[in-house]
């Protein structure tokens, strides 16, 4: 259940008229580790094992290459969700003492945090030799759009696209939230041993930090948005290792970081 349908009164020039568009559907999901609640996200329901995958790989929760048995708690008709996930308390990283005690709402990936401190990101910076073929970056974004079935049918997606070092698309996910698209194509490569092969991530809007702290985590050493990057965005990829390319529309880009 990506879209459905809703009856509206379209405008134009003057006139109105009746129509049936098809809207991406926003729905919340929790996240229960051990029998407890974690989180609530809002999401677009569909890849919720591979969204809560990357998401406690992201969030440093579970790390471990061997997949955590998930189990679906409770699934309502309107795609609201409780899918609980079995981690070993041994295997549980330091990421879940920062437990988001507030609604992860599906445009931004930091909400519920419950410090500043808590948004830092540490590590090695980024030493990929990878040299990212700008030249490539139109017919990279046409077979990334063609594969956006959500937003052809409801014009209200953001995708996020893993690429391979031939610049083959590995997966594609799309999510109402940008950071949601993000979880969920990693969350995918981890369950199927590929996350090693990415090099790069094409993404549908903008570049947040939320964004780049992700493909840090996941070693993923080229960022490419069809839309803007924010400040801390650019700063954190630089800091990183990662480098960002921003608005990338037909023949034009603009390269915050390499």
């Amino acid at each position: 259940m990506q879209t459905l349908n809703y009856e509206g009164l379209q405008l134009n020039n003057g006139n109105s008229k009746k129509v049936n568009d098809a809207l991406v559907v926003e729905a919340a999901l929790q996240i229960n580790i051990n029998s407890e609640p974690y989180t609530v996200v809002m999401r677009t329901p569909g890849d919720d094992f591979e969204l809560i995958r990357g998401l406690l790989f992201a969030e440093d929760i579970y790390k471990n290459f061997k997949n955590p048995l998930l189990e679906i708690i409770e699934k309502r008709e309107n795609g609201f969700s409780i899918i609980n996930v079995s981690i070993p308390p041994q295997h549980i990283g330091k990421g879940y003492l920062n437990k988001r005690t507030l609604l992860s709402v599906s445009s931004c990936g930091i909400c519920g945090k419950q410090k500043l401190e808590d948004i830092s990101v540490t590590g090695e910076k980024l030493s990929s030799k990878f040299i990212f073929d700008t030249k490539k970056l139109k017919q990279l974004f046409s077979e990334m759009t063609a594969k956006q079935e959500t937003f052809d049918l409801s014009g209200g997606s953001h995708a996020a696209a893993l690429l391979d070092i031939n610049y083959e698309i590995l997966a594609l996910k799309e999510d109402i939230g940008r950071h949601n698209a993000v979880d969920k194509v990693i969350g995918e490569l981890i369950n199927s041993n590929l996350l090693n092969n990415v090099n790069c991530m094409l993404v549908s809007g903008r570049v947040s930090y939320e964004i780049i702290s992700k493909a840090f985590i996941a070693h993923i050493p080229v960022v490419v948005a069809v839309s803007a990057c924010s400040t801390l965005a650019v700063d954190f990829a630089k800091e990183f290792g990662i480098t960002l390319i921003g608005f990338s529309r037909g023949h034009k880009a603009t390269i915050y970081s390499k």
